[in-house]
């Protein structure tokens, strides 16, 4: 059964966000693991705890962690930086799709908008309240219509 989405904030608990803590360090250790061991890649997590007596956890070991940051370091920077992500770039990304999302939804529902206006027109409605910027959108959903069922009768006739 499918767990439902965590709203991340910070845990103000001090023993709560330890615990959260060591339970999630365990899950990241084994998802580098499982990625080692299932897409034979090197990988390495190495990571830093807020709390003062805690030393950094570093999976595989030091040794092996530092092979893996060599590695990754002797890289040209091109390959390096090619698919990082950085809190500004993620947040950038993630509202840029938003944004694209929102059009998308906002012309959908003027489609419709529209749509709904046409069949109101189609059954004896007036149209005569309408302000320009209705009626030309009326006008391109008129012409699109046309077009795609003047499509539609080009693709029967051909079969």
């Amino acid at each position: 059964m499918a767990r439902k989405k965590v709203k991340l904030a910070f845990i103000t608990n001090s023993a709560a966000r330890r615990a959260s803590l060591r339970k999630r360090k365990i899950g990241i250790i084994k998802k580098a693991e499982e990625i080692c061991t299932l897409c034979d890649v090197e990988a390495c997590a190495i990571i830093f705890s807020s709390f003062e007596n805690d030393p950094p956890e570093v999976w595989p070991s030091n040794l092996g962690a530092q092979n893996v940051i060599t590695k990754f370091r002797n890289m040209p920077e091109v390959e390096q930086t090619k698919k990082m992500a950085n809190q500004q770039s993620f947040s950038r990304e993630r509202l840029d799709k938003s944004e694209d999302h929102l059009r998308k939804q906002q012309s959908d529902n003027r489609q419709k908008e529209v749509a709904k206006i046409m069949y109101g027109c189609l059954d004896g409605g007036d149209f005569h309240h309408l302000n320009l910027h209705y009626l030309k959108d009326l006008c391109w959903f008129l012409n699109k219509n046309i077009k795609d069922m003047t499509r539609r009768i080009e693709l029967l006739k051909e079969a």
